[in-house]
């Protein structure tokens, strides 16, 4: 297991583009975000034990915050041919078993993760009600084996900021998680 940071794009950056399958194969785009009050995109997988150490939270997360007219989606790019776990059937398991109320898309070409510069599971984007960069970082101190409790804490602050009309600090710790993984050649 090899600890990756996030690549922390510059805030501001616009929220790329994306059309993707949701675990029931329907089509999931950005501009089916475009009203909310601001926009989370994560990249998660099935597998990765820094995704799975969060994954509950990730679920409340996504409840609590759609509630509040927060766009969630969650976004899985990783082959798999070199991780089968990862495959969209697994994917709609985990999304039942974990109770994920957000889109669980499957990224197959991997362009989407490209476009995002998303580098590690979890990767974290919080993009504004213009979905603009406002926030690319950790969801808290947590890590697998560091008994630190799993709060989102890094994650919640951003959020509740971004609902208020509130600046988010610049100081921005990233996330940390396995990293994706890509296709044979296909690594950006």
């Amino acid at each position: 297991m090899v600890l990756t940071p996030s690549t922390m794009i510059p805030l501001g950056t616009p929220a790329p583009d994306f059309r993707l399958p949701d675990t029931t194969g329907k089509m999931v785009s950005l501009v089916d975000f475009a009203g909310s009050k601001a926009l989370l995109v994560m990249f998660i997988c099935n597998h990765c034990p820094y995704v799975k150490h969060v994954a509950d939270e990730l679920a409340n997360l996504g409840r609590e915050y759609q509630g509040e007219g927060v766009g969630v989606v969650a976004i899985s790019s990783n082959d798999v041919t070199t991780h089968p776990d990862d495959s969209p059937q697994k994917m709609a398991e985990e999304a039942r078993t974990r109770g994920y109320t957000f889109p669980y898309l499957y990224d197959e070409s991997q362009e989407v993760a490209k476009a995002y510069s998303a580098a590690c599971t979890p990767d974290f984007f919080l993009f504004d009600a213009d979905q603009k960069l406002v926030y690319r970082g950790q969801l808290d101190d947590s890590r697998p084996g560091n008994n630190a409790p799993v709060t989102g804490k890094d994650l919640r602050a951003a959020l509740d900021s971004a609902l208020a009309g509130k600046p988010i600090s610049n100081a921005q710790r990233p996330s940390m998680g396995c990293n994706i993984k890509w296709k044979r050649g296909n690594a950006p």
